[in-house]
């Protein structure tokens, strides 16, 4: 993979030389072992960075400039092989043939260095695809097709029910020398221009972006929410790969200001413990995945997935118990969603319909099990930055009122909640999700903040007010805020 920028090395020769006849010198021992060690080190390290690379959420190709002409090689096609085509593939074969300029490489490797300048992340990808647009797509992705809601209602009402998509943008099939002169000109001809959002640009970067071509909507394609769900197409990943899906974090200091030392329900008994036995300050994880199981379902761009989120409450630093997990809750959940487009609102619009069930349970015994399944319908959207997913549930009973572990949860966790996300300058974020039941006044509300540590790791700070901060406590109001890390790009819905 390095040849071209490794020198080959040799081995001392007096490595050689000095060798009695039949063995190594002990020196030249040591030195084949401190190369070999060495080898396997870089073996070793460069497994971990592809691993690391298969497992980023949003590792995109953005190519250095050189390999991003690659893609627009000149293609000259004999005669003798241009005189045998046949008529009937003749237009195939020109659009096939066709020949890219110099000059249209050399634009595009110009447009692909500027594109670089911009930091913010949805921008920059925005402008690599603006940029790509005028040569072809790239080949390992499919651009999905929302449902236009409002075509679609308008259609139903008028008596010619049909379920109608959002139209395709058109490709630019002009000669490539003309391309590369008009470039730079396509966002003050293009009459359908959405004027930038330049909150967290500086000058120089929405000047790059005006003048390739960027608009509003182009960037929206690279937001959280596009992302989290292929909304705007379909991930190289594929189907059956892990992905992220809530955010995964560890939070070594988590204080609890009111622990839960008497742990109840209707249907079961009081379980008491002593300040020693569920002391204020522990550990708490959450370790969430997802993956696509199919995609473009139902002939449309729906997609199912199934999703797993784990949360644990460790008190690690209870050694007079042996540091026990006080808290764990388990919620696998299977859930399909469907790209849309309708307007919302204060400049917001609505971008997915989706549908779910999700178990919801501790893996305890008597008296301390706590399970309830539901069914949830969910929505999302977005104003500009911010990023909303409102769910409404019902809860799917399996089990007679009298065996149920705690048949009041509805109370205290209500039938449904919101998720939010507001990205903040500096690849810092906010984001939360509030629960709230109004006919008895019980809810909750987590808040998360997020800030950039390094490349690959964020900051991570979550204060919670309320009711369920795992389900054990489904029916204790409590107040805690913890401080840890939270994987880069792993802020997920």
């Amino acid at each position: 993979m390095f040849a071209h920028i490794i020198t080959q090395r040799q081995l001392p020769q007096a490595c050689a030389s000095s060798q009695p006849s039949g063995g190594l010198s002990l020196n030249c021992r040591q030195s084949s072992h401190r190369h070999l060690c060495v080898a396997i080190a870089v073996a070793l390290s460069l497994t971990a960075l592809q691993a690391h690379a298969a497992m980023d959420e949003q590792t995109y190709r953005e190519l250095p400039v050189p390999d991003a002409a690659f893609e627009y090689e000149d293609y000259e096609v004999p005669q003798s092989e241009a005189d045998t085509e046949q008529p009937a593939n003749a237009e195939a074969g020109k659009q096939n043939r066709k020949v890219v300029s110099k000059e249209f490489i050399a634009k595009q490797a110009e447009l692909f260095a500027e594109c670089t300048e911009v930091q913010l992340a949805t921008a920059r990808l925005a402008c690599f695809d603006k940029v790509a647009e005028q040569g072809k797509t790239p080949s390992y992705t499919t651009t999905k097709q929302p449902v236009d809601l409002a075509k679609t209602f308008q259609s139903t009402l008028s008596g010619n029910p049909q379920v109608v998509f959002v139209e395709e943008s058109s490709t630019i099939t002009t000669d490539s020398s003309a391309v590369a002169a008009e470039l730079p000109q396509q966002a003050a001809s293009s009459p359908d221009t959405q004027s930038l959002d330049t909150v967290g640009l500086t000058q120089r970067e929405a000047k790059v972006l005006e003048s390739v071509g960027v608009k509003q909507t182009d960037i929206e394609k690279y937001t959280p929410l596009s992302l989290s769900y292929d909304l705007d197409k379909n991930s190289e990943r594929g189907t059956w790969t892990v992905r992220p899906y809530r955010p995964t974090y560890l939070l070594p200091l988590f204080y609890t200001f009111d622990p839960n030392l008497g742990p109840s329900s209707p249907s079961q008994d009081t379980e008491p413990f002593t300040s020693n036995d569920v002391r204020e300050t522990e550990l708490k994880f959450q370790l969430s995945l997802k993956t696509k199981v199919a995609e473009d379902l139902f002939d449309s761009s729906a997609d199912l997935w199934f999703g797993y989120t784990q949360e644990s409450h460790w008190q690690v630093y209870n050694e007079d118990n042996s540091r026990p997990f006080r808290a764990t809750d388990y919620q696998p959940e299977i859930f399909l969603t469907q790209p849309v487009t309708a307007d919302l609102p204060f400049g917001g619009r609505l971008r997915m319909l989706g549908a779910g069930a999700i178990h919801h349970s501790n893996g305890q015994d008597d008296p301390l099990s706590r399970s309830w399944n539901r069914a949830y319908l969910m929505a999302g959207a977005e104003w500009g930055k911010l990023s909303v997913v409102p769910r409404l549930w019902a809860r799917v009973n399996n089990e007679s009122s009298s065996s149920e572990d705690n048949s009041d949860i509805e109370d205290y966790m209500g039938y449904g909640d919101i998720k939010f996300l507001y990205d903040l300058p500096d690849q810092q974020s906010l984001s939360g999700t509030l629960r709230y039941n109004p006919s008895t006044n019980k809810g909750a509300a987590q808040i998360d903040y997020i800030y950039p540590l390094t490349e690959n790791v964020n900051g991570y700070v979550q204060l919670f007010q309320g009711y369920g901060e795992s389900i054990i406590d489904y029916n204790h109001e409590n107040t805690s805020i913890g401080f840890g890390i939270v994987l880069n790009d792993w802020k997920g819905f």
